[in-house]
Order: C-alpha cells, then sequence, then structure tokens
C-alpha cells in the first residue's frame, strides 16, 4: 500500500508562483522603510529648529529696544547738540551770505532766507530737530546742520551748508520749527510735532538726539 504524504509536510516545496510574488513586494518594503526613516528624521529636526516652542528667538520689538543697538543716541552726537545748543538764542549782527545757486530754490528766496537765519540764531532749537531728507549720509545730525556750517567760539556762524538752499525739506522743517517756536512751543513740543508730521512721510531721518528733560524753550 503506497504511503500517504501529508500535505502540510515540511518538505513540501513552494510553488514558484508564491515564489515571485515574495520577490516582487520586496521593493516595495524596502521603499516604504525608507519612507519611514526620513520621515522621522525630518520630524526630529523639525522639533530641534529654533523655531520650536521653548527655544528663544529674537523679535524685532527685543532689537529695538536693545541699548546697544544704532537706534540709541550717539554719545557723540549728544555732546555735539549740547555744545551747539549752548550757543543760543544767538543773535548775530551780521550773518555771511547765503549761498544760493544761480538757479531758483525749491522755496522763495525770503523763506530760505528765514530758515538760514533761525539756524543761525537758535541752534537750541533745530540741534534737536531731526531732518528727513536722508541728509544723515552726509553726516548731518540735526536740522541744524542743513544751515549752519561752523560757528566761531562765541557762536557766530562762519560758514554755512549749501545744501539747505536746495532741499525743500530741510527748509520746510526749519521754517516748521520756526513757526511753532515764534508762538510759543517748547523744544520738547517742536520735536514731537516734527517727529509726526515730517516722520510719516519718510522712514529715513538724521540721529538727532531728544532734547534733555530740562529743556523748556
Amino acid at each position: 500500500m503506497p504511503k500517504k504524504t501529508s500535505r502540510k509536510g515540511p518538505g513540501l516545496p513552494v510553488s514558484e508562483p508564491a515564489r515571485k510574488t515574495r520577490k516582487a513586494l520586496s521593493p516595495l518594503v524596502w521603499l516604504a522603510l525608507v519612507v519611514g526613516i526620513l520621515a522621522f528624521g525630518g520630524l526630529a529636526l523639525w522639533r530641534s529648529s529654533p523655531s520650536s516652542p521653548g527655544t528663544s528667538v529674537e523679535s524685532p520689538s527685543d532689537s529695538a529696544t536693545d541699548p546697544q543697538t544704532p537706534t540709541s543716541p550717539d554719545p557723540k552726537v549728544v555732546a555735539k547738540a549740547e555744545a551747539a545748543a549752548k550757543f543760543g538764542p544767538h543773535k548775530q549782527a551780521t550773518l555771511p551770505p547765503i549761498p544760493f545757486q544761480s538757479y531758483a530754490p525749491p522755496r522763495p528766496y525770503e523763506v530760505v532766507t528765514a530758515a538760514y537765519q533761525f539756524a543761525a540764531e537758535h541752534p537750541e532749537v533745530l540741534s534737536y530737530v531731526p531732518c528727513f531728507c536722508g541728509c544723515e549720509r552726509a553726516g548731518h545730525t540735526g536740522n541744524s546742520d542743513c544751515f549752519v556750517k561752523s560757528r566761531a567760539a562765541n557762536g557766530d556762524v562762519v560758514d554755512w551748508d549749501e545744501h539747505g538752499v536746495e532741499c525743500a525739506v530741510c527748509i520746510d522743517v526749519a521754517n516748521r520749527s520756526r513757526q511753532m517756536h515764534s508762538s510759543g512751543a517748547s523744544v520738547h513740543d517742536i520735536r514731537t510735532a516734527i517727529d509726526k508730521e515730517f516722520g510719516s512721510q519718510s522712514s529715513a531721518h538724521t540721529p538727532t538726539p531728544h532734547p534733555p528733560n530740562h529743556v523748556q524753550q
């Protein structure tokens, strides 16, 4: 009698179609493993990045209030403004000729003249008033620099700056300050008004310090 062979015996050979199916699935399994590893690594890297919760990130407001940032008053600029302010109010018997050019200025001659005269007589005001025309690139630290280049030891103007003749912004800032001063406004009020009026028109401005608390007019 022939011996019965168990279908579940270990000696049963694996059919060829089943073997081919396993070989066809193997690359897909490896691909899934690689994708999983890359995804896990990317998640771990994202969690350790500076933007994750619990990590300190400097905000623009932090740097803006840092006393070491460029927005902090430069001690040299502060000293320059204080030294010039000590000359004012300053009446000068004879002022140098205003350096008008061969072409017409952006404002009437009498308006330009008034701006130069106010700058000469009131450095205690314009030394604390900024300019907004971009002249800080030329080294100006306040609206006074747009008109007065140098003074004598007694405060008299020795030399004018020609820039004020050609710049409508400089002229307008000086004359707005002059008008407010004539109406009795303090230097603090003038500075606040100029910042509000001209600062809204331009982001550029000279690094002009604010007037000290003891300065009233």
